[in-house]
């Protein structure tokens, strides 16, 4: 997949960063050290200087555009480029830390559920992470019905469903003898403003595979499948969110989990 882009990332900061606040908010050990596991262009980093200020902090992240970004936005704090399995299996550059933390990332690694563990195990007091649970939504499955049909199936292939875990199924993953797990989920109501916003929206996230593989066929064939693409996405998302007076809302479920050393 081609890189992200920080700044369509960033269009809805408030929106999206309303998910790790909630996070940060249950973890009840104040931690020496903190890795932020994709901590993305670092726009979330203050939210935990602000709660600990005197810790040690190092974000990782797979994307070069956000480490790049994060490290020009924030040249006081440490980023790294890293990814998550290399850091479960203790090759990352912050191999532990006191707290382990983790916002809208997971649920793009491969078997991420299998991971929790390993991942839980780099913890020296808490492991928290949340991801987003709208895989079933009406805008990821219009993103499913458009990339299924001609000829965008033949250039992006099945458009895999990224279903993540209900808040039981992560406790059940997480808890074991000294560990307490707190697990939850809440759906979020944003208002977004302007022209087709939810298209702009998952054109930064969840679409990103999809828009990158349409990206490279039309730079390579000349061809005008992603505008053809987009046209047809944010027509099918116009009607499954329409605009009201006062914005389009959105709703955007998230499932929340923090484990806490008990011993």
């Amino acid at each position: 997949m081609a890189d992200w882009s920080p700044t369509a990332y960033l269009r809805y900061t408030d929106e999206r960063s309303r998910p790790f606040g909630e996070l940060v908010a249950r973890v009840v050990r104040d931690p020496a050290s903190i890795v932020d596991l994709g901590c993305g262009p670092g726009h979330l980093t203050p939210v935990l200087r602000e709660r600990w200020p005197g810790a040690a902090f190092v974000g990782l992240d797979a994307s070069p555009a956000m480490i790049e970004r994060a490290r020009a936005a924030d040249p006081g704090s440490r980023y790294e480029l890293a990814d998550v399995r290399d850091h479960a299996a203790g090759r990352g550059p912050a191999p532990e830390a006191d707290l382990v933390i983790s916002n809208a990332t997971l649920q793009w690694v491969p078997g991420h559920r299998d991971l929790l563990p390993a991942l839980a195990a780099t913890a020296r007091q808490t492991f928290a992470f949340s991801v987003p649970g709208n895989h079933d939504a009406p805008s990821h499955r219009a993103l499913r019905e458009v990339a299924g049909r001609e000829p965008y199936a033949a250039v992006v292939g099945p458009v895999e469903r990224r279903a993540v875990g209900d808040p039981a199924e992560y406790l059940e993953l997480l808890a074991g003898p000294g560990w307490s797990v707190d697990a939850w989920e809440t759906t979020y109501t944003h208002v977004l403003d302007g022209d087709d916003p939810v298209l702009r929206w998952i054109s930064a996230t969840g679409a990103q595979p999809v828009l990158h593989a349409l990206d490279t066929h039309d730079a390579a064939h000349g061809t005008d499948l992603r505008a053809r693409f987009d046209a047809e996405l944010g027509a099918a998302l116009r009607e499954a969110y329409p605009r009201r007076p006062f914005g389009t809302p959105l709703a955007f479920r998230r499932v929340f989990a923090v484990a806490t050393r008990t011993a």
